[in-house]
């Protein structure tokens, strides 16, 4: 099992930056990509970015390029998304997931590609 519990989430204003984390623990030796994904209210949960847990590789939805960047730190366990240039319209639950198989990173914009997840944290950004 491996477990995920993200932080960072809070209130912002339009144009704000905000980094949020998630931290894995239990099997994390187990891990193969991480990713990050966001739900609004009455909307379906969309990906964000991922990043292989062991090579440099970073995936984007084209929407989040160039204003999110996804990193991971091995020796703390750690994943952050670093949020700049942040719009009304990117307010959302952030939820950070897990996978422990090896697939094609075409694959990795999928949910059902990620076998564990965590809590979320809220992210508000005010106009």
């Amino acid at each position: 099992q491996v477990q995920l519990v993200e932080s960072g989430g809070g209130l912002v204003q339009a144009g704000d930056s905000l980094r949020v984390s998630c931290v894995a623990s239990g099997r994390t030796f187990s891990i193969n990509h991480m990713g990050w994904f966001r739900q609004a209210p009455g909307k379906e949960r969309e990906f964000v970015a991922a990043i292989s847990w062991s090579g440099p590789n970073t995936y984007y939805a084209d929407s989040m390029k160039g204003r999110f960047t996804i990193s991971r730190d091995n020796a703390k366990n750690t994943l952050y998304l670093q949020m700049n240039s942040l719009k009304p319209e990117d307010t959302a639950v952030y939820f950070c997931a897990a996978g422990t198989y090896a697939r094609g990173s075409s694959t990795y914009k999928f949910p059902s590609v990620y076998a564990y997840w965590g809590q979320g944290t809220q992210v508000t950004v005010s106009s």
